[in-house]
Formats: structure tokens, sequence, C-alpha cells
């Protein structure tokens, strides 16, 4: 219902605009045909590389072959293995390439097929191993689709979830029948809607971002895992349609305040073939929302989050006995974000994390006792994300907001926190995949009026060759006259000061008075407001080709900020979200081109509720369509 009075609302609004002359001349019309189906403004990238161990080489996939190529000069170095040699035994198809994954050693890949999704980040399939060596591939197991496929350190096992429980299987001969292949059930408990084990219940898979809950130790001698009880956790029921009867769905989804599953993090010792319980406290209404092992293969590092997620512990626990200790807590007065940004350094005695205790997401260096080395990074600007460790150099690689919030660097900082580089030249949105040596790196550039320019590019940053740069793309853009997207900055009432993004019709005339659609999401740690190609699209930029401004703005409680700016949404969602849009659209209607009577609105997900903030609580005629 909701869905039907949002494209009902937005429908009107498109009829009450009167369609502007389109003084284009020779500019073509941009059609939502040539932007879905034909997709005739995507941008190419390119795709599907990875690192080789030695750092000189990378694979890619091509039309019947997996490939390795020179990063530096781009030749063609060899063929791992040809599409014809992954035809399993009795079947006449080779098996897809598109989903695979080296062992440690290279000596063998993990490929998945015929995936079945669950959930948003997990799914079942059928997995095959291909011995590079032997030349010869064969099915991880028969005995029913698996979940989480993965490798042994020395690529001699391959642990995997089935029917919510966890086995291991030995794949070291590659003769051997698939159908005698001996599968080791780690647990036994498993059962849908009540246990599941090795793998993630709705809530962490949701709301903490990762399905794989098992992790081999460096040493492969034990796997870490954990087991959620839902037993007691509500159910929620969904009907899928697609048949001629639709089908009830339930599944065990804890609402707020409702019980959580009970968690446990468990030791299995492949050897002993025991299983061993982590000492995670007596209290059972709390999180785990990362587990990983530390360089030394006899401990575990774990994050404790209490259920108000404001208080934080990391455990370090015995990997023998499961007895473990806290040697970091930080609390906070709002909550505290989880993200993957851990390093254990190789030295067994230091590891890398980063928090906002300063306001500003950091990256701090601490001891494996808990006692602070240094802050590697300090000033009014984000760490993003923590995106390699050069151990040999003694340099962290790390993407943050230090040009702007819009704006996405890729910068480099000494673990002695005396030298940081930044490695792009160009202010925008800069990406970085490393090699894994780090000596090379894939790098990505755009603004938000330029598609991506892809390279290769040295560890500090020079340019090596271009890989892809969007030229037709560009070409396309002139051809249909795509405008110009523009900052501007405002404040509001109380002085705060909000960034927003324009897109004013290709014959803007600023003798005339235009309708406004705002687009935004505005929802806690977001941003809409990028310099970086996709944050105007091409369908913004069909709404502004019939006569109508695009407006987005960043309201508080989205992230590149601080702490402050996005967490003082903090037990009143909604409320400053709601009424910075609304200022928005009240400063939008001063500006002389601006027809302050066509103001509409268009979000989806959190978009969609504050569009609805926004229409009940905003005066009209502001807002007067939602999406």
């Amino acid at each position: 219902m909701k869905r039907i009075a949002i494209n009902l609302a937005l429908c009107l609004f498109l009829i009450s605009i009167q369609q502007p002359g389109m003084a284009q001349n020779e500019k073509k019309v941009i059609s939502l045909e040539d932007i879905y189906k034909n997709r005739k403004f995507a941008s190419k990238g390119f795709p599907g590389v990875q690192s080789m161990n030695d750092g000189d080489h990378y694979c890619q996939v091509k039309k019947d072959s997996l490939n390795t190529y020179e990063y530096k000069t781009g030749k063609y170095a060899g063929t791992i293995v040809l599409s014809k040699n992954l035809i399993p035994a009795g079947d006449s198809l080779p098996i897809a390439m598109s989903d695979f994954v080296f062992s440690d050693d290279e000596s063998k890949i993990l490929f998945s097929t015929d995936e079945e999704v669950i959930y948003r980040r997990s799914s079942k399939a059928d997995y095959y191993i291909y011995d590079i060596k032997a030349g010869k591939v064969f099915p991880l197991s028969k005995n029913g689709k698996q979940r989480l496929a993965t490798f042994s350190p020395d690529g001699s096992r391959v642990a995997f979830v089935r029917d919510n429980n966890l086995f291991i299987t030995d794949i070291t001969d590659v003769n051997q029948d698939p159908a005698s292949r001996i599968e080791t059930r780690i647990t036994s408990d498993g059962k849908p809607n009540e246990i599941i084990n090795g793998a993630t219940d709705w809530v962490y898979e949701e709301e903490f971002e990762f399905s794989q809950a098992f992790f081999w130790s460096p040493d492969g001698k034990r796997i870490a895992f954990y087991r959620f009880d839902e037993s007691k956790v509500k159910e929620y029921q969904l009907t899928y349609y697609g048949d001629l009867y639709p089908e009830q769905y339930k599944y065990k989804y804890p609402k707020a305040g409702e019980e959580n599953s009970i968690i446990g993090i468990y030791l299995y010792d492949l050897a002993a073939e025991k299983i061993t319980p982590v000492d995670i406290g007596s209290e059972t209404d709390i999180y785990i929302p990362r587990i990983k092992w530390t360089e030394n293969a006899n401990t575990l590092a774990l994050y404790r989050v209490n259920r108000h997620q404001n208080k934080l512990e990391l455990l370090l626990a015995d990997a023998a006995t499961g007895s473990s200790q806290v040697i970091y807590t930080e609390e906070n007065k709002y909550y505290i974000e989880i993200n993957d940004h851990w390093h254990f350094l190789k030295n067994q005695k230091e590891f890398l994390f980063s928090s906002e205790k300063d306001g500003y997401r950091h990256i701090y260096l601490y001891d494996l006792t808990g006692k602070p080395v240094r802050q590697l990074t300090k000033g009014n600007f984000e760490v993003l994300d923590i995106m390699g460790v050069d151990e040999k150099k003694g340099v962290v690689y790390y993407s943050s907001t230090e040009t702007s919030p819009m704006d996405k660097d890729i910068c480099a900082v000494s673990l002695d926190g005396k030298k940081k580089i930044r490695l792009n030249t160009k202010p925008g949105g800069n990406s970085a995949d490393f090699n894994k040596t780090f000596t090379y790196y894939t790098g990505r550039w755009s603004d938000i009026n330029t598609p991506p320019y892809i390279a290769v590019y040295k560890s500090d940053g020079s340019e090596v060759r271009m890989l892809q740069d969007n030229v037709r793309l560009r070409e396309t853009m002139t051809d249909y006259g795509y405008s110009r997207a523009e900052f501007f900055k405002f404040k509001t009432g109380d002085g705060t000061e909000l960034n927003g993004l324009m897109v004013k019709p290709p014959d803007f005339d600023p003798a005339k008075k235009y309708p406004v659609l705002f687009t935004i999401y505005g929802g806690p740690g977001s941003q809409t407001v990028n310099n970086t190609w996709g944050a105007v699209t091409s369908w913004n930029q069909l709404w502004a080709q019939h006569g109508i401004i695009v407006v987005s703005v960043d309201n508080r409680g989205t992230g590149g900020r601080g702490e402050e700016f996005k967490k003082c949404t903090y037990l009143q969602l909604g409320k400053y979200e709601t009424l910075d849009q609304i200022e928005a659209a009240k400063y939008l209607g001063t500006l002389d081109y601006v027809d302050k009577a066509r103001i509409g609105m268009w979000g989806w997900s959190f978009g969609g509720y504050l569009t609805l903030s926004c229409l009940t609580k905003g005066k009209v005629p502001i807002f007067s369509v939602l999406g």
C-alpha cells in the first residue's frame, strides 16, 4: 500500500509539471529504456582482478580461461585453467568461472556454482575444487549444497556449513571417488530456526554485516566458530509469491526489546577432535560482533558489546583452554560502530584498530597488553577504511575524508606516525585495491561529473598505465546534454552548515522559475552528497532534462563530518533529519529561480521514511511529492 501511494504521488507530481521547451537542438533525449534496459549510461570498470602471491602478476577471467598478466605492462603471462578443463566427471558442460578463490599457496582453486540466495549476504551453492598441478576438477561434496566453503591455510582441507552444522573435508586425494570422500561433522545439533553453527542469524548478517561465522587458525590446527541458539527468538512470517500458490516463510526476527539469540564461541581442535567453549562472560544479552585470530595461532581475539552498544571490550582467548581476558575497553555516550579495521601485526606484540573516541574516526596502535602505543592519524576528518598494512615497510594504507567530507582520499601513514602522504592527486572519489606485496594497486578515480578513470599505480601513487578511461561514456554524456552538477552549502536556523548538490536543467535560464525534486537517503552514517561518479545518476539527469532541478542534501546524522554531527540523532531518530530537509527546502524557496510552490521529495528505505516525515511535518506547499 505504501509503495502504491508513493508511486501515485510521484505520477501526480509528474503530471503537474509543465514540460519545458527542451531547446537542446541536436541533443538526444534520455529515456528510461536507455537507462535501465540498454544500459547506455553505465560506466565500465576493470573487473575480476585478483593479485597473485608474487605481487608482480594478477589473474583475471576472460571468455574461456583464467589467465595471469603483469601489473607493470599488462602483458599476458600464462593461463591457469581453460574453461574446457573445468568439466566434472559425468558432466558435459564446464562449471562457471565467475566466483572463485585460491588456496593460500595457489595450488588449488575453489569455485562456487548454482548459487541460491538466502538473505542479503548469505547463499548456498555447489562448490568444486580444481587442483592446478593435477589438472583435475571435482566436487567438494555430493551430499547437498554447501555454504561458506573455505580452504584451510595449507589447502589440504575445506570447511563449510550445511543444514546449520559445520563440516570439514580432506581434499588431498584428487583421485578419490567423490561419493566416498569423508566429511567430518564438527557439530550435530544444527536445526533450522533453532541452532546455527558456523553461520550467522539474521541480526548478525544484516546489522553486523557478515555471514561467515567460522575461521581457521593461522596454523590450520583449529577452527573458531559461532553458535547461535535462536530457539526463544520470536518468528516473523513473510509471504513468498511467484508460483500459483504463495508460500509462507518463517524466520527468527527479534524486534527491538525482544529476545535475541544466545551466542556462544567455540574452538574445534582437529587433532583431538574436541570442542572447547570460549569464556565470553556470564551475561547472555550481548553481542560478539567480530572474532579474529591474532598472528599467534594460540590466541583468538573477540569483540564483546553490550546490547545497548555503548560499551566495547576486546578480549584475548587462549585457544587451548578457552579462558579469556579483557585487554581494552571503550565506552561511548552514544553508541559504538563495529567495523573490520583491526589488524594484528606479525610481531605478535601489537595491533591496529580505529575508534571515534577523539570525535573523529582515527587509527590507533596498541600493544597486546592493551596499552596505547600511539595514535597514527589525527585531525577533523574521518578514516573510512584501513586497506592494508605493509609491515616490511612499516606503512598503513587507508582512505579518508581529509580533503573534504564529499571527497575520498587514499593515504599512507608510517607505523611510527612520523610520515604521512596522500597518494591521489585529484580531489574526488578515490579508491585503491593493493596487490599482495603492496608494490602496486589498482586505483579508481572519479568526481561528480566525470565517470571512473582506472589505472595501475605504484604504491607511492605514481601512475603506471591506464586500464579504463570511459571516454565513450563521456562522449555519450555530451551527446545527451548532461548537466553539470554543482555543490552548495547553506546554514540552518540554528547555524548548522549543511552540504548539498544540485543539477539544473541543461537549458537553465536564471530568469525562469523551476520545480525542485529532492532525492535523499539521510540515514545514520550515510552520504548522498559525494564528489564521486554515481552521486548524480542518469535518472537524475532525466528529471533535469524535463525542466526539474534535482537536489540532494546531507542532513545531520549523515557521515564524513565527525561523531557529533553523525550521532546527534541518537535516541531521537528522524527529528533533526526532518528539520534539516525542511530547512533545505525553505532555503531553496528563497532562490530566484526556484518555484517554491513545487518542491518535491523522493527517497527509498530510510529516505522513504524521511520523505513521509517531511511530507507530514513540512508546511504545504513544501514537499508536494514523496517516494
